[in-house]
């Protein structure tokens, strides 16, 4: 644009940034020509870790936070990300850059499904095409309540969020035993 005699306050606008980008961009121009203004790549740290390490990290985290001896909550946080690169490589990473690393590897926070444990997928499937069909007029119907139990214990695990690849949503395993440490 600056090559076509646009000023940085009109390059400003048409791209949203501003006016001080733009001016900086443009002394960059002036002085260096359009190589000038070729990205220099992404800024901050360097990851610590090799490729081979980021696959076995990968591969870790697929295993889920009880191969790790998290049985508790079932989810990865950046807290224990942290915990198990620092376990496996020895490397510190704080919270923020776990989340950078975990982007990077193509997971994102996610509110998980929870399902039970004793769980039949197939008598699922069988009861979703045999009797939900005459169920579905009845709800309207059906009280609407908390799920506790005698002792006010939730049967329902919390939502916390965890880390898990894009586009797959996590799974969280649950009893009906209730939480006790509510």
């Amino acid at each position: 644009m600056f090559e076509q005699g646009v000023r940085p306050p009109e390059v400003a606008r048409r791209l949203r940034v501003s006016r001080k980008s733009a001016y900086a961009w443009y002394a960059a121009w002036r002085d260096g020509g359009r190589s000038a203004l070729a990205s220099k790549g992404p800024g901050g740290f360097p990851c610590q870790l090799s490729d081979d390490q980021t696959e076995r990290l990968q591969a870790e985290l697929e295993a889920g936070p009880a191969a790790h001896g998290w049985c508790e909550g079932q989810r990865w946080t950046l807290t224990r990300v942290a915990e198990l690169i620092h376990h496996l490589f020895g490397y510190r990473y704080t919270p923020r850059g776990v989340s950078y690393l975990l982007h990077r590897l193509g997971w994102s926070p996610q509110v998980p499904a929870h399902r039970a444990v004793e769980r039949d997928e197939q008598a699922v499937k069988r009861w979703r095409t045999e009797q939900w069909s005459r169920v579905r007029g009845w709800l309207s119907s059906w009280a609407h309540g908390a799920f506790e139990d005698e002792a006010g214990q939730d049967l329902k695990p919390g939502k916390g969020r965890t880390w898990s690849p894009r586009g797959r949503t996590p799974l969280i395993k649950v009893t009906g035993k209730g939480s006790a440490g509510s």
